[in-house]
């Protein structure tokens, strides 16, 4: 079946693409607007974009009401935001944060989940994500109304201890972790427990068994 997206209708394309590309990050972003309220939500089109500078993406898009959501508001506003990763032991929390809450409300207050300052950036990151970007705005892209693509550079990173396996080498227990991925529609979950590892091949040792 192929799709022309340019017919679609823009809810048809959202369960297409979403519906395809996964598992997707989760980020729980917490955000300041510029009188200094504390906002936070969960956002799955997020990742890592790359390190030199050490880069993060994420899309934006519009409220239901007609505007720009919060975080992007807030961003946009005061050039800062702290990308916490979410655990499954956060899933619940994650998922009330979610909540249609009026602008301005502190959703971590229902899905009490704790904060602590950050280091280098004025919002707080979550205490219970044990990994935390603090990051400052870098660009951002306006591809349609009331959405945007936000750009920031990690300033800070926080690991919790227990992850670490090798502090000079910025090594973390991935699996330790035990992070989870978005899939499709908007309510279905992966965990990353089910793996498997391959090694890379390199040219010089296919053309040495006579594979190229």
């Amino acid at each position: 079946m192929d799709f022309n997206l340019d017919q679609m209708s823009a809810t048809d394309r959202y369960e297409l693409l979403l519906g395809t590309v996964v598992p997707r990050p989760i980020a729980l972003i917490t955000t300041l607007d510029a009188e200094g309220k504390l906002n936070a939500a969960p956002y799955s089109l997020f990742n890592v974009m790359g390190h030199e500078p050490p880069i993060v993406a994420v899309s934006v898009l519009p409220h239901p009401a007609g505007r720009l959501k919060d975080t992007g508001a807030n961003i946009l506003a005061t050039e800062e935001f702290v990308v916490n990763l979410v655990t499954e032991e956060m899933a619940g929390a994650m998922n009330i944060s979610c909540i249609d809450a009026p602008a301005g409300y502190d959703e971590l207050k229902l899905a009490k989940l704790a904060v602590m300052p950050s280091q280098r950036v004025k919002p707080p990151r979550i205490a219970e994500s044990p990994v935390a970007f603090e990051c400052r705005l870098l660009t951002s892209l306006s591809f349609g109304p009331n959405q945007a693509i936000v750009i920031g550079r990690v300033m800070q990173a926080h690991v919790a201890d227990e992850y670490v396996l090798d502090a000079a080498r910025a090594l973390v227990d991935t699996p330790k972790l035990k992070l989870f991925g978005a899939m499709h529609g908007a309510r279905w979950y992966a965990r990353l427990s089910d793996r498997f590892d391959m090694e890379r091949p390199t040219w010089a040792e296919w053309s040495k068994a006579g594979k190229v």
